[in-house]
Order: C-alpha cells, then structure tokens, then sequence
C-alpha cells in the first residue's frame, strides 16, 4: 500500500477497542477500510468524534435523501479540489442514487447533471457556502425554501457542506488518498 498519511499511522489493532470495532464493521461490510479512518486514527478521539458527527450527518434519510447528501459532499468536494472525498463520496453517491454517471456530472459540472430544481439550488447554495461563506446571507437561505426546501433541509445542507470543508482541509494537510477500491464501486451493477 502507498503512503495514506504524513503522520504516523496506528494499527487497527492498537486502537481503543470501541474504535477498532467500528472500522472492522466498514471492512466487513464494503471489503476494505477507508484511508481516511485510518489516516485520522492518528488521534484516536478526534477520529471518534469525527465519524460520530459523519454519521449523524450522512445516515439519516430527511429531510434530505442519503443521494441528496452526497451530491453535496461531491459538488462542494470537487470545488475544494479534494480528490479523496470527490472519489469515495462519488462512489457512494452512485450506489446510493443508484446511478453510474451522476457523480461525474456532479464532480465536474453539476449544472449538467440530471437532477431535480430543487437539487440544482441546493448545490448552487452549499457550493457557495464552501466557496464564499461570507457572502451567505438570509435571500439565499430564501431562494431554498422558494425552490421547496425546508428550514430542516437548509440547516442539514449547512452542516454537511461545513463538516466537510473541515473534512477538505484535513485530507489536504494529511495527504490522504482516495482507496483504489473506490474507483469503480457503483460503476457496473452486481452480478
């Protein structure tokens, strides 16, 4: 395996037990243990926290539909020029919307996309939050809740796009890259 980090990186097995568990229960179910989980194990309870606030953020179903919330991670991603989050929230994203192509149009252009109005303000929205968060204010919270999203949605839109900003920086700084496995996840349909 190449270099997943420029820090130190710890065996599973040496981790607090409630930590290892967890990244073993990923390995079981998708075949391989993100880079990032293993990278961020450099300091075992910001990795706890880390995936505590990830899954709080990106397992739940609304207001907005698990697709909806990686389509944000990758738009967002791809503007932050994040290869690792862009490849294995992309990876997901295809698997979760069920659709081969649709994390390319979102990494690359997501306005060519084959998505709703709705998610088309949506991406237009945290893009802008990742990108220019200071030049948010309250008519673009507006123009989401115009387009039919809630005052839910736009607090979850708000919190995936910050969360991974952070997420951005620190794959950036660490130097982590995406697994080879998530290439091609979601790509061709299981036989």
């Amino acid at each position: 395996m190449s270099q997943i980090s420029r820090f130190p990186v710890p065996e599973i097995a040496d981790l607090p037990a409630d930590l290892g568990e967890r990244i073993l229960q990923v390995q079981e179910k998708s075949g391989f243990v993100p880079n990032v989980f293993l990278a961020l194990a450099h300091r075992p309870a910001q990795l706890r926290l880390f995936m505590d606030y990830h899954d709080e953020l990106m397992d739940a179903d609304e207001p907005l539909t698990k697709a909806e919330r990686e389509m944000i991670v990758v738009a967002t991603s791809a503007q932050r020029d994040c290869l690792y989050c862009v490849v294995a929230h992309g990876a997901i994203l295809r698997i979760r919307a069920k659709d081969p192509l649709i994390a390319d149009y979102v990494a690359t252009n997501y306005r060519q996309a084959d998505i709703t109005p709705a998610q088309l303000a949506m991406l237009d929205y945290c893009v802008r939050l990742s990108v220019t968060p200071e030049e948010i204010a309250g008519p673009d919270q507006q123009v989401l809740r115009d387009a039919g999203w809630d005052d839910d949605a736009i607090w979850d839109m708000s919190a995936i796009t910050a969360f991974f900003s952070m997420s951005n920086r620190l794959v950036h700084a660490i130097g982590i890259p995406p697994n080879e496995e998530f290439h091609l996840m979601g790509r061709v349909p299981r036989g």
